[in-house]
């Protein structure tokens, strides 16, 4: 079997990670073309909204002791980052340690630390276009759910502990109420709506 580096993430596949599942999207949310860390990866996000919530990845936590950097190449967006509760040393799905909202622009980079759960949304009116240096690259890995990628724990919580929706114009956060704890947060320059 030879590896497959182009996926795309359809709305039928979204709809597990999205605030309203019900609501009218893109018929694909995005584009990834995986290079591994030879190439790199690229991803392209669709612009516009799923009801009232940004277009976004689908999110996932990395296997093992991870990081990952994302370059924006183009457009504009929030990245998500989250690192769950550990009790003992098993991770606790709906209590967050730790949660990041980072706004990001053509030409910044954000660099997703081991341990945390991580997501990219596109807030802007154009394609949001990044690339990044994960690590698929092999013929038992696949461009669509990557084996080093648990998608699992994002799934149960039907996303992240908040979702980007679009209040008056602009991006705001909005409380995920599956999330029993979100110990510290650090919004940057969105608000709570």
């Amino acid at each position: 079997m030879t590896f497959e580096a182009y996926a795309s993430r359809p709305h039928e596949k979204m709809k597990d990670v999205l605030m309203t599942p019900d609501a009218i999207g893109p018929t694909i949310h995005y584009y990834m073309i995986r290079g591994g860390s030879k190439k790199r990866n690229i991803t392209v996000w669709e612009s516009g909204k799923v009801g009232v919530e940004y277009i976004k990845t689908y999110g996932h936590y990395h296997v093992g002791n991870l990081d990952e950097t994302y370059w924006i190449l183009h457009g504009e967006g929030v990245a998500l980052l989250q690192k769950m509760v550990e009790e003992n040393d098993t991770p606790v799905p709906d209590r967050i340690e730790e949660f990041k909202a980072i706004k990001v622009k053509a030409g910044d980079s954000v660099y997703m630390p081991s341990g945390y759960g991580h997501l990219v949304v596109n807030t802007g009116k154009e394609w949001l276009v990044t690339a990044d240096d994960s690590p698929v690259e092999g013929t038992g890995d696949s461009a669509s759910m990557p084996g080093h990628a648990d998608y699992e724990l994002v799934k149960k919580m039907r996303g992240f502990a908040y979702y980007v929706v679009e209040k008056n114009g602009a991006p705001v956060l909005v409380p995920n109420k599956l999330y029993k704890e979100v110990r510290n947060t650090d919004f940057g320059s969105l608000v709570l709506a």
